[in-house]
């Protein structure tokens, strides 16, 4: 049994996903995923929001082979605060095949930063989501950005779509590729065409060094989770914003899981039809092949080009 308790009304991951009926191309990347513990083996952080049930490598892993993919992004979770070592373990033990995304403090050494590369890191992730962080004066993650630019990583934000004015400035001075998780969480129930979406498409417009996760259809639907009845193709009020990016930046867009899909309150996707989205929003073959091949491998695995 483990040592902790979840949080009350914490839904674990489907643990039966359906096989998706669309077929990945070979080498495809799940870009963002996350593993939390084994709580027994990788304590949770002591500051935490949240604590969540174990979803660790070996799931993870199976996940990956079940839906088709080849390889993972394995981004740092917040229960784990700046304690990196589940993820980078899962990457160490990949056989290559994961590489991740640390979440670190100013006090990190050069020599933590290079043991991380070497387990394959390849970015850090600023988190502005009050509801799951504590505030981090900008000074510091501008210094942090820094300090990996050398290493050649780059910087993921994530952040709700109203704070994107407050933090533009901040975002549009960083040195290094800057990917936005999750669209930058458009509030799908306005137009795509409206002036919310119209400044995160200008931020991608104005500045080629920003990329986009086009990920958790879930998080943003506002049509409530799929149907029972067969239906392969919920979430549909997320298509058009993300098939608009994807369409418009088609080399600057990746595409993940985000299992085990922290903090969900109304239902637990099954990933099968997550990964049956992806012809909606990438309807070619071509810009399927960048979204889930080209993209990530320039990316996670630039030594491969």
């Amino acid at each position: 049994m483990p040592a902790f308790d979840k949080t009350p009304g914490w839904l674990d991951w489907c643990p039966n996903p359906s096989k998706p009926r669309f077929a990945l191309p070979p080498g495809a990347v799940d870009a963002h995923c996350h593993v939390f513990g084994p709580g027994t083996e990788f304590p949770f952080a002591p500051e935490r929001k949240y604590t969540p049930c174990d979803a660790g490598k070996a799931q993870l892993f199976a996940l990956r082979d079940h839906l088709g993919f080849s390889r993972n992004v394995i981004v740092q979770a917040t229960c784990h605060g700046v304690d990196n070592r589940a993820m980078a373990d899962a990457c160490r033990t990949s056989g290559g095949r994961a590489r991740g995304v640390a979440t670190v403090r100013r006090d990190v050494t050069d020599g933590e930063l290079q043991l991380l590369h070497e387990a394959g890191v390849r970015g850090v992730r600023f988190n502005f989501l009050k509801r799951l962080v504590d505030f981090t004066p900008r000074d510091e993650l501008a210094e942090i950005a820094g300090r990996i630019q050398r290493l050649g990583w780059h910087v993921v934000v994530y952040f709700e779509a109203q704070d994107l004015p407050e933090l533009w400035s901040f975002f549009t001075a960083l040195p290094t590729t800057v990917v936005v998780d999750h669209l930058g969480r458009p509030d799908v129930s306005k137009s795509v065409d409206g002036p919310e979406f119209a400044l995160f498409l200008r931020l991608l417009r104005e500045h080629p060094n920003v990329w986009t996760k086009v990920s958790c259809p879930e998080r943003l639907s506002v049509g409530g989770p799929p149907a029972r009845n067969g239906e392969r193709h919920p979430y549909r009020d997320v298509v058009p914003f993300a098939r608009r990016v994807v369409q418009e930046f088609p080399d600057r867009v990746l595409w993940g899981t985000d299992w085990p899909h922290p903090n969900l309150k109304d239902h637990m996707p099954d990933d099968g039809l997550l990964v049956d989205l992806i012809p909606e929003i990438a309807p070619t073959p071509e810009l399927q092949q960048r979204l889930l091949v080209r993209n990530p491998v320039r990316l996670y695995w630039p030594e491969e080009l």
